[in-house]
């Protein structure tokens, strides 16, 4: 891994950002938590690669509330095209 950053999937859509800081406080500290609206999936930032690894290996595949976490580094964020651009 190469970055402390990771992204969390497969979570119920009732999951907020302390049920997953509380997760992952057990692997180490944690920097920041973003649950991504109603949608399943987040991310969380922790302090360093070996803690992200950690948390990564002991919680991936892991269940919380009856659901397996996919849980992975977050790959960086690739610039969109604007929605309301058309092109003719």
């Amino acid at each position: 891994m190469q970055g402390s950053k990771l992204y969390v999937g497969n979570f119920s859509y009732s999951t907020i950002d302390e049920q997953l800081e509380k997760l992952f406080a057990q692997y180490g500290e944690v920097k920041s938590v973003s649950v991504i609206g109603n949608k399943g999936f987040g991310f969380v930032e922790m302090s360093s690669v070996q803690e992200a690894e950690k948390a990564k290996e002991a919680l991936d595949g892991s269940d919380l509330d009856g659901r397996t976490l996919r849980v992975s580094e977050a790959r960086p964020q690739t610039e969109r095209p604007d929605r309301n651009s058309r092109r003719y």
